[in-house]
């Protein structure tokens, strides 16, 4: 019996079907919150609605008029998905560069069945390499990726870091900032592809695409070019008869769409970029006719349930969170950066220029609140833009920039410059030294680059130019989670994280289909809070016992089909389990040796908690109904004493036992 079971039994059993009392809003969102019960909207003789279970009998002259059906958080978005990845949510972690998705993020998601991505942007080969040879020992049989950002000016680089992909084993990566498809993508692909003995297509190498434009999406979802896999193979990147079975499939099973976000974005609105991306798969799908259609997610503003179950509504096959996994625990940059993340709001984010992309204009998004990164960046931009080169500029501006952004010479910081690129990019070295527009552009990339390691490594006397991507989700995160445990970064975890996110996302589900039945019973009742959020997601899984494999795991042979997968890892590791609700201050002994004594003092306690009073003001000899604790904090009491005791409870207890005194007596042992 789940916790909302004993609550609803516990403060309405004298509630019969049919009963003219009336149900209050916060009971009907504890129905709801039961995600695996079946509810019916009934309508009675005299006009009136009221929500029952679906499988409980009906009262005379009800008419069933709506069936509200169990929605399980796995089993939003597709199926197909969640088998082609071998995870159980349709739920992704999407990479931030420079190791912000960090290991920690990737491996706490993966044992939990969810997809993460590890941000290799910006990182050398050798930090890659070593980032990989980690990620492959924790989640040998995954589920995890890895990010291969678009550098047009260095295809070179793209190359080498896929050869290293293919070399170490990879066999999922996440392609972002892409403004045409590469050969280094397509090598990728291609160089997973082999004929099984039954003629079927093997693949071992699998891309997700993020993009936000059409044009792009449209190179990724068709076949490689012929000409782009003439060239490969010619130059022995991939065989002939990979280049044969490229030509029948996609480059990308699974396009990300990328609406307003947190880093490079166009800053599309996800409610009409989705759907134009969805309508153009379902072209190309008729054109093509792949074995199985590629799939379309949603990224970019996702950071609340309401974000992630409107993502769904349109269509969206899975979802990728970005800006909010900046500010959890796992995240690879400091506590500085993660605190200030955690307060921004919807007026805290400014556009600056991009470091990889400076010459091109290209921007992100970055907070601005308590950094003068965007506004600085931005000015360098302008004296890019309007002048030929360092000494152009006028002399006050170049101290300006001296004094408070390089806070050096400029010569020792193009010093600097020489010695890095006569290592990384000696052909952008050279073109420097005969051009003084692109030493300038490379001087100011310096201070460009360094501000999000400044931030990453929290430097305190640099603060002042920290860049932080960060999207609107964020923002939205934030106002969301205001008061709760995820209000402050220490209470966030990536795998708590996405299991709010997507409990919260069913509940709405299950709001959605009770307002069209009967706006009157869905008056009142808006998204769940988190900690009841996690407090329901820790009953579950204690109802459910421990976690099971992953829906479908194992992937059919196709013409199309990926490599067959393991089923979901178990969450075993204590970080990478669904969230942990704390007890009490009260140490328990094995549960046949609870005392009553210690029962009523963790239940005297956890109900002053609840109520937000001191403990001395809670009389275990009161009935809890005189204590007026709502159904959503009842029911967050009821399942941490279930978690506590280690045991279920009958629901029937707290309306025979109506006082702490007296339930602590039944349920411990002598005082």
């Amino acid at each position: 019996m789940s916790p909302a079971d004993s609550l609803l039994a516990s403060r309405q059993d004298h509630r019969r079907v049919g009963s003219p009392a009336v149900e209050r809003a916060d009971d009907r969102q504890v129905r709801l919150l039961d995600l695996g019960r079946p509810l019916a909207v009934l309508a009675q003789p005299d006009g009136s609605t009221i929500l029952a279970d679906g499988g409980a009998a009906r009262p005379a002259g009800a008419e069933a008029i709506a069936l509200i059906p169990a929605v399980a958080p796995g089993s939003l978005g597709s199926a197909a998905f969640r088998r082609a990845h071998g995870v159980r949510l349709a739920y992704m972690a999407g990479a931030m560069a420079g190791g912000i998705a960090s290991e920690d993020m990737v491996v706490a998601l993966g044992r939990a069945g969810v997809l993460a991505s590890f941000g290799a942007a910006g990182l050398d080969l050798a930090r890659i390499e070593a980032a990989v040879t980690r990620l492959k020992a924790a989640l040998p049989e995954g589920p995890w990726a890895i990010n291969l950002i678009h550098t047009p000016e260095r295809p070179d680089e793209e190359m080498a870091r896929v050869a290293l992909f293919r070399r170490a084993g990879v066999t999922t990566v996440e392609a972002s900032a892409f403004m045409e498809l590469s050969p280094a993508v397509v090598a990728f692909r291609a160089g997973g592809l082999s004929r099984a003995p039954d003629g079927q297509v093997r693949a071992t190498t699998r891309v997700i695409a993020k993009l936000s434009h059409p044009r792009v999406a449209e190179q990724f979802l068709s076949p490689p070019p012929a000409a782009l896999l003439e060239t490969l193979v010619a130059e022995g990147t991939i065989t002939a008869e990979q280049a044969h079975l490229a030509a029948g499939l996609p480059v990308a099973g699974d396009i990300t769409v990328e609406a307003d976000s947190g880093g490079h974005t166009d800053r599309r609105p996800l409610v009409g970029l989705l759907p134009a991306m969805l309508r153009l798969r379902d072209r190309l799908q008729r054109r093509h006719g792949y074995a199985e259609p590629p799939r379309i997610g949603a990224a970019g503003g996702i950071g609340t349930p309401d974000a992630v179950a409107a993502a769904f509504a349109q269509g969206a096959d899975y979802v990728v969170s970005g800006s909010i996994n900046q500010a959890c625990r796992e995240a690879g940059t400091s506590e500085a950066a993660k605190a200030m993340l955690a307060e921004a709001g919807f007026d805290d984010l400014a556009m600056a220029p991009a470091a990889d992309m400076f010459e091109l204009g290209v921007q992100v998004q970055v907070l601005k609140r308590g950094t003068l990164f965007a506004q600085r960046a931005q000015r360098l931009w302008e004296l890019y833009r309007g002048h030929d080169g360092w000494e152009a500029i006028a002399e006050a501006d170049r101290a300006r920039i001296e004094r408070d952004l390089f806070r050096r010479p400029a010569d020792e910081i193009w010093a600097d410059c020489e010695r890095y690129l006569a290592g990384a990019d000696p052909q952008a070295l050279a073109e420097a030294r005969r051009d003084g527009k692109r030493k300038l552009g490379l001087l100011f990339r310096w201070y460009l680059g360094l501000s999000s390691r400044w931030a990453n490594a929290g430097e305190a006397e640099r603060r002042a130019d920290y860049q932080l991507w960060c999207g609107p989700a964020m923002a939205a995160f934030n106002d969301w989670s205001a008061g709760s445990r995820f209000a402050e970064p220490a209470g966030r975890g990536v795998v708590e994280v996405a299991e709010a996110l997507m409990r919260g996302a069913a509940y709405l589900t299950r709001l959605g289909q009770l307002r069209c039945a009967s706006p009157e019973l869905s008056c009142g009742l808006a998204g769940a809070e988190p900690d009841l959020l996690l407090a329901q997601a820790e009953s579950a899984r204690m109802a459910e016992g421990p976690s099971t494999a992953a829906e479908g795991a194992k992937r059919p042979a196709s013409a199309n089909a990926e490599p067959e997968a393991p089923e979901a890892p178990h969450a075993e590791a204590p970080h990478a389990e669904a969230p942990h609700v704390e007890a009490p201050h009260v140490e328990a002994p094995h549960a046949e040796a609870i005392e009553a004594e210690a029962i009523e003092a963790w239940l005297i306690e956890e109900i002053a908690r609840a109520l937000g009073v001191a403990p001395e003001e809670i009389d275990p000899r009161r009935s809890f109904e005189s204590y007026a604790l709502d159904s959503v904090k009842a029911l967050a009491v009821m399942g941490r004493l279930e978690q506590w005791l280690g045991r279920k409870l009958s629901p029937t207890l707290v309306w025979n036992y109506p006082t702490i005194e007296a339930l602590a007596e039944r349920l411990g042992g002598p005082r």
